[in-house]
């Protein structure tokens, strides 16, 4: 193998952010890591990566000496001077548009102008991102999804001044990855998968707030539903094998003007983002939580993850 990109940049090591490095690790590239953390927060996503590299050797099959050979080709970067020999970077920090501008300022003053810095975003607008930059057209966003060295999911961005060199760049470095990647050529605001899920989740919280069903109720009745399908293909093709788009089409048009269209946020969601309802992080959310619940829910994610991708593999 005679690869053209091979030292590959991380900014944050949060949970996407380890996640990334282990998958890149696994498949032959070497990572320069940068955190705003401690020393604990290398420490634990060397604990992750590691993990997660016996995970692949013992389920997928990888080969058993990346066991060993891995920790040579992670580095852990004291400032961002030493991004400067990186053939790509991907930033994965927090979701708030200052903060990803200060780190894109302190890339751009390191790294080479031909080198592409793609933004780990879930929902941001590429442009944005894109704005008072030096070198805009090597800005995309690349978003991967938790737990990033298990899953074939990844959306790559471009934004409306992205090359085609780095989006093929990105392509390369996905492929190589073992993703799917899903090529998006126009920027919008959540790309495909946010997009279609907000509106799912709008809808399940209008049918709570409206008291249509419960919490319980509406989850289970997604679960049964969607969770049949959505591994094996997804909504426009499972119309295509359900009856097709003349017999959805009838079924829709009596239901599409009862659904959710509020441009604003639910009371719900408001209500309980005032309350700082964070979920599992402190056991207030939709359900409530007890202590370690949260290690059951990753072990669960972790499982299912491992179980759509064995089977897409078939």
């Amino acid at each position: 193998m005679t690869p053209t990109t091979n030292t590959i940049g991380i900014v944050g090591l949060g949970f996407l952010g380890r996640g990334i490095a282990a998958c890149l690790l696994a498949h032959d590239f070497r990572v320069i890591a940068f955190t705003v953390g401690d020393r604990d927060t290398f420490a634990r996503a060397r604990q992750y990566i590691n993990n997660a590299i016996h995970e692949l050797i013992q389920r997928a099959d990888y080969r058993p000496d990346l066991a060993a050979e891995w920790p040579d080709r992670f580095m852990e970067a004291k400032s961002f001077d030493e991004f400067a020999e990186c053939d790509f970077v991907i930033e994965s920090v927090t979701e708030d548009l200052a903060v990803k501008r200060n780190v894109f300022d302190l890339l751009e003053a390191v790294v080479r102008e031909t080198v592409p810095i793609a933004s780990n975003t879930s929902a941001l607008p590429i442009g944005t991102l894109q704005e008072n930059r030096r070198h805009p057209q090597r800005f995309l966003g690349m978003h991967f999804s938790e737990p990033a060295y298990v899953t074939r999911f990844l959306e790559l961005i471009r934004g409306p001044h992205t090359s085609d060199q780095a989006m093929n760049l990105a392509a390369e470095i996905a492929t190589r990855a073992a993703k799917e990647p899903c090529l998006i050529e126009k920027d919008v605001p959540g790309f495909i998968v946010n997009r279609i899920a907000y509106a799912m989740y709008r809808e399940a919280l209008h049918l709570l707030e409206t008291g249509v069903a419960d919490a319980e109720t509406i989850d289970r009745g997604c679960r049964n539903s969607f969770g049949l399908w959505a591994a094996l293909c997804g909504p426009l093709r499972w119309i295509d094998i359900t009856g097709g788009p003349a017999l959805y089409g009838k079924a829709m048009s009596g239901v599409l003007p009862s659904l959710a269209n509020n441009p604003e946020l639910p009371e719900t969601l408001k209500t309980m983002m005032e309350n700082d309802d964070r979920g599992l992080i402190n056991g207030r959310g939709f359900f409530t939580y007890q202590p370690g619940d949260d290690k059951i829910w990753e072990r669960r994610l972790h499982e299912r993850a491992w179980a759509v991708r064995l089977s897409s593999a078939e």
